[in-house]
């Protein structure tokens, strides 16, 4: 076939006063020589044969997002009750872009969990390592700064899911203690061993110490997540003031010196 036949099947329309090219679709499927075609210039080669638009990966599509909409929906749902497909969904991808991070919802539980409670551990310790106020002060912040740092990501509901279904995964349930209890009790710990070898605290068994500390986070977590108990406003709950009260009891029986800002 020659080019002359080729450009036969080409025609130029006006259109406010510019020239587009359009294919003349009876005459363009006589073209059937792919070496002729190819020899086009670039822009008439994709006038007759266009190439296929690549898709652009969707900004929903980012592991991060995909962990927010799991995040909400196992705290909504239940981990038991949460498919992948409802998780995608949320995210606004498909269920095959999620398995393209997550190799199934144990995986994306887990990933879940490191995200928004684990993976700050690291951010604690060295806070700690890095803190030269007293240890009551320690405590107090490192107690707040938990609870906000959980709650900020709806982490806190996690908590009660584990205590609600973990018996019925104990893989997950096991993941969880290594990766949030076990790492929580070290740490609070170190603050309690710091309070005694500062001569700041009584001597306490450090087993039973990590107890005390963590019982009112344990309770909120629960209370601000169960709405058929506490109401959908958790009885008005003012945590900070919660927590602050609960700190200071802590510190009346921790402390040497009982603290002046106890508040009743």
């Amino acid at each position: 076939m020659r080019m002359t036949t080729l450009i036969s099947a080409i025609y130029r329309k006006p259109l406010n006063n510019h020239f587009f090219f359009y294919a003349n679709p009876e005459n363009v499927k006589l073209l059937t020589n792919k070496s002729v075609i190819m020899s086009l210039p670039q822009t008439l080669r994709d006038l007759v044969c266009p190439a296929p638009q690549k898709r652009e990966r969707r900004k929903e599509a980012r592991p991060g997002e995909l962990l927010d909409a799991a995040l909400s929906l196992f705290v909504e749902k239940g981990y038991a009750a949460s498919k992948v497909e409802d998780v995608a969904q949320r995210a606004g991808v498909s269920k095959g872009t999620l398995f393209l991070y997550f190799s199934s919802k144990e995986e994306l539980f887990k990933a879940v969990v490191r995200q928004n409670i684990s993976g700050k551990f690291f951010e604690f310790n060295a806070a700690l390592d890095d803190f030269e106020g007293s240890t009551a002060d320690l405590l107090r912040i490192f107690v707040h700064a938990w609870w906000n740092r959980v709650q900020e990501s709806q982490g806190a509901g996690i908590i009660k899911l584990m205590v609600s279904e973990g018996a019925q995964f104990p893989e997950l349930a096991d993941f969880y203690r290594t990766e949030v209890v076990e790492p929580g009790s070290q740490l609070i710990r170190r603050v309690l061993d710091r309070g005694t070898q500062r001569g700041e605290f009584r001597a306490l068994d450090p087993h039973y110490g990590f107890y005390t500390v963590m019982a009112p986070i344990m309770f909120i977590a629960i209370w601000k997540n169960a709405p058929h108990l506490s109401g959908t406003d958790g009885l008005s709950m003012d945590v900070s003031k919660y927590l602050d009260m609960q700190i200071d009891i802590l510190l009346s029986g921790l402390s040497l010196q009982s603290p002046t800002n106890f508040s009743i």
